[in-house]
């Protein structure tokens, strides 16, 4: 079985005095494709909708990478002074890349804001800041330690409870917006014991989508973490078989 190309969004920072603009990856990220068996492809923000759709013909696979937080404007709501904006050209393109990844039906494997991007894209929406829109959450960020950590609780049967079984779990938590409503088409798969949603999963036959709140690229993952990966790439694996099949 030949390993599937996945596409990875990057970030983006605009040129600045004499620093030219620049894309930019965490190393977890296509280390962890790169170990669970598919070859990364690193996607810069285009703005030439032909040339991506010409690179969304040649993937198998995208992951919407973490980062600052989605412009809430863009949904309809105000802007909360706890937000730190994702830079525009890559909210832009990872809006659209999103959109298309459901219209093709392409597996998707979203994190952290791109797990965020994925519901909003399809209808939900988001708490902007938890401390103020869910007061009585557990701390899901502390700016002291990059490795802080809480439990998840799994929906049986999911495929994050076949990634981590039975037995206390505990993940990194490194954000301050969350999903609130979830969009049609998605189960939330685990929670943090406070309510908060940390994974979801598409209930589309046709669509293989995941999305973790957590980071399991991060340096703070563990290597249960990166079995996430793994499941990832067989739904890619999948997903390509469902399509070679003759009808």
């Amino acid at each position: 079985m030949s390993k599937p190309l996945i596409g990875l969004t990057a970030n983006f920072k605009e040129a600045s005095g004499e620093q030219s603009a620049f894309s930019y990856l965490s190393a977890g990220y296509y280390d962890a494709i790169s170990g669970a068996g598919g070859i990364p492809v690193i996607i810069p923000p285009l703005e030439d909708a032909d040339d991506l759709h010409e690179l969304l013909d040649r993937l198998e696979g995208l992951v919407l990478v973490g980062g600052a937080d989605l412009d809430p404007r863009r949904d309809g709501w105000m802007l909360h002074p706890a937000n730190r904006l994702l830079d525009p050209r890559r909210e832009t393109f990872d809006r659209r890349v999103a959109k298309e990844a459901f219209i093709r039906r392409m597996p998707v494997f979203g994190i952290g804001a791109g797990m965020q991007l994925l519901n909003v894209t399809l209808g939900g929406n988001l708490f902007l800041h938890l401390a103020e829109d869910k007061p009585t959450a557990l701390p899901h960020m502390d700016s002291l330690d990059p490795a802080h950590r809480h439990t998840l609780e799994l929906v049986p049967g999911s495929l994050i409870e076949r990634v981590y079984g039975d037995g206390e779990l505990r993940v990194n938590s490194m954000h301050h917006m969350a999903i609130d409503e979830i969009a049609p088409g998605f189960d939330v798969t685990a929670r943090c014991p406070d309510g908060v949603i940390e994974t979801i999963e598409s209930n589309t036959d046709d669509w293989f989508a995941i999305g973790t709140q957590f980071h399991p690229e991060a340096s703070s993952a563990s290597a249960l973490d990166l079995r996430i990966f793994e499941e990832f790439i067989a739904g890619v694996h999948s997903a390509a078989e469902r399509v070679s099949l003759p009808v």
